[in-house]
């Protein structure tokens, strides 16, 4: 199994699908990385030499951001975002939705189950 920036991608599927399994890493990324990496992006997991591999682990800690940098990058942006008090911050500090969604319906996903306000829920 393929360990590439600590995470092991699975061995029988594609490598342009098992790459995806990385955090920050999508579809596209990865086809650009197997391109680099002058791999094949049919070939398994399971097929890839070593090298192979290595070339593909030097392409992503070279040129893409991921896994717990990614992660805290981004935690760190909301985090300025609130501490500066812009909008978006206030938002994601009310666990409302940022991007301009609607509120009054939907939003069920950021605001967490509904609760029940005046009459009481029959028994």
């Amino acid at each position: 199994m393929g360990r590439i920036s600590g995470v092991d991608v699975p061995r029988d599927k594609r490598a342009v699908i098992a790459l995806t399994y990385v955090y920050g890493i999508g579809k596209s990324a990865s086809i650009k990385i197997l391109e680099r990496a002058k791999i094949d992006e049919n070939t398994r997991m399971k097929d890839l030499t070593e090298d192979e591999i290595s070339r593909i682990r030097s392409v992503v800690d070279k040129d893409y951001e991921v896994e717990g940098d990614l992660r805290r990058s981004i935690n760190m942006n909301v985090k300025r975002l609130m501490d500066i008090g812009s909008y978006r911050g206030l938002r994601h500090r009310k666990g409302l939705p940022v991007r301009g969604q609607r509120t009054h319906t939907n939003a069920r996903g950021r605001k967490g189950p509904k609760k029940t306000v005046g009459a009481r829920t029959k028994k």
